[in-house]
């Protein structure tokens, strides 16, 4: 199916309505009912990208594509390219899904919120960008796009060293970008004609090879490795988000660790595994190896923390080391890669959005209402705020993995396509999941339940527009876990072309490179 225009609508339509309300828009009050219009229409507008994707013989291709030349090729060759195929379609849903509760989330700001909104529809702009992009120059603006949204959001609305957190967080990523950045001039470079073009690098005997390549195959592989490692963000370049989290504003945090942490993991899928099928097959054992010490280590130090937020921000930590666990299933013996770790991979992805933006939207209601994220301090809320809390325990119990939750959907794949590869490796992240039950019962019965305290009697639960992204998230939580083809049918349509092409590279019996 085509429809002209849809992509490109679905990604800047968050930007026009941040230039509407610079120029047009007047009054705290028209400007929240302005975003939240937007951003129901812009997941309106992700469902039927979502919807339009073709599951039948043309899964294959990349659909739904816009492009126009935008750098003439005597220069540099670059198109104004979008598209979307069955990796980066749910990526769009789950951003349109989350900028929305994003925007109900952030109802309680009071402080320059015609800045606010501004800012945050441009991060959701950015980020739908670089789940839709084709063109690597593109892509890297949208990439870097994002990073004065975010730095502004935490800078000016957080709390706590919110300075500190946003320069960080700022250094890390930029650092990061600059390794991508040397990586797409050369791959651009080892190109007979110069292109920027990431589809005619997708396919077997690309002309990405090893007698052509400006800079070795397993070098490129690796500087676009340490742009996602810190976005995804993998140990040991980590350390920004728990400061991040902590001092950012609850709308930044879900857009932090529901989408913005997806890039990185997106990245890794598309570049990484689609374009480096030989580096990524070879280096598999090293890549399972991070991904084994994330998810132990997020594990073991969320243990220890007593801010939930910052509880939540390591387990992050810990969740997305998940991604490369089930990356490391491509080194299975030759030909015996399967899809079921890459798929387990992407579907982590998206069901990660979706929990720990639930996580955060419930703790912002909490924070917002009592005044304090300290567990010591909190019990009892369940009695008050019963809504809030079921959404909170319904979030933490897919986060450990509880079957009929999507959480546990995407586990158990990246686990048994992990467990082909590498076994011991596989059952060392799944102590991970373990300890994440430990420390998620652990928040739940020191936060909701027990006995009630005196100064929380006044606490009222969620409201109906507050309870709004509550039920959406709660929804698509239950949905995934109760039947998770709705995704990973869609997943299949790209991972399956990743598949065939790692097995080819692996036995040789066509020449990938």
């Amino acid at each position: 199916m085509t429809f002209p225009g849809l992509l490109t609508l679905t990604v800047f339509l968050p930007a026009l309505a941040a230039l509407a309300i610079l120029v047009f828009v007047r009054g705290d009050r028209m400007v929240r009912g302005f975003a939240l219009a937007v951003g129901l229409a812009d997941l309106l507008l992700s469902v039927a990208v979502f919807l339009a994707l073709d599951r039948g013989e043309g899964a294959a291709r990349f659909q739904l594509v816009d492009r126009i030349t935008w750098i003439s090729a005597e220069t540099l060759n670059a198109s104004y390219f979008l598209g979307v195929d069955g990796l980066s379609a749910p990526m769009v849903l789950l951003t349109g899904l989350l900028g929305f509760c994003a925007i109900i989330a952030s109802w309680s700001i009071r402080e320059r919120v015609r800045e606010y909104f501004i800012w945050l529809l441009l991060l959701q702009k950015a980020v739908m960008g670089v789940f839709t992009s084709l063109d690597f120059l593109l892509f890297f603006l949208f990439w870097e796009l994002e990073l004065l949204p975010m730095y502004m959001l935490i800078a000016n609305w957080g709390t706590g060293r919110k300075t500190y957190s946003a320069m960080k967080f700022l250094i890390f990523t930029i650092l990061g970008s600059a390794f991508m950045l040397v990586a797409i001039v050369a791959v651009a470079a080892s190109q007979a004609a110069v292109s920027f073009d990431m589809t005619l690098l997708l396919e077997p005997g690309s002309m990405l090879n090893g007698a052509s390549a400006a800079l070795p195959l397993s070098l490129l592989f690796w500087l676009f490795f340490a742009a996602f490692a810190v976005k995804l963000p993998t140990w040991p370049v980590h350390t920004w988000l728990p400061d991040a989290h902590t001092d950012a504003p609850t709308a930044a945090s879900v857009m932090l660790a529901g989408v913005m942490l997806k890039m990185g993991g997106y990245g890794l899928l598309r570049v990484n595994v689609g374009m480096f099928p030989g580096e990524v097959t070879a280096f598999a054992w090293l890549l399972i190896l991070l991904g084994v010490i994330s998810v132990l280590y997020g594990a073991v130090v969320t243990i220890r923390q007593t801010d939930l937020k910052r509880l939540i921000a390591y387990s992050s930590v810990s969740h997305m080391g998940l991604v490369l666990v089930g990356i490391g299933s491509v080194g299975a013996a030759a030909g015996q890669v399967t899809g079921a770790g890459l798929n387990g991979a992407a579907l982590q992805l998206f069901t990660h959005g979706t929990i720990t933006g639930l996580l955060f939207v419930g703790v912002g209601l909490i924070y917002e209402k009592a005044h304090t994220r300290y567990i010591p301090d909190l019990g009892g809320l369940a009695a008050r705020m019963p809504v809030a809390a079921a959404a909170l325990a319904i979030a933490g119990f897919a986060s450990l993995g509880l079957p009929g939750l999507s959480g546990f959907v995407s586990e158990i794949l990246v686990f048994f396509g992990a467990f082909r590869a590498f076994p011991i490796m596989t059952i060392l992240s799944v102590l991970g999941i373990i300890l994440a039950a430990g420390y998620i019962l652990w928040m739940l019965e020191r936060s909701l339940f027990g006995p009630q305290r005196e100064r929380f009697a006044d606490l009222t639960d969620a409201s109906p527009l507050e309870a709004v992204p509550l039920a959406l998230l709660v929804a698509s939580i239950i949905l995934v876990g109760i039947y998770p083809a709705f995704l990973t049918e869609v997943f299949d349509t790209a991972i399956t072309r990743m598949v065939d092409v790692i097995n080819v590279q692996a036995t040789g019996l066509a020449g990938v490179r």
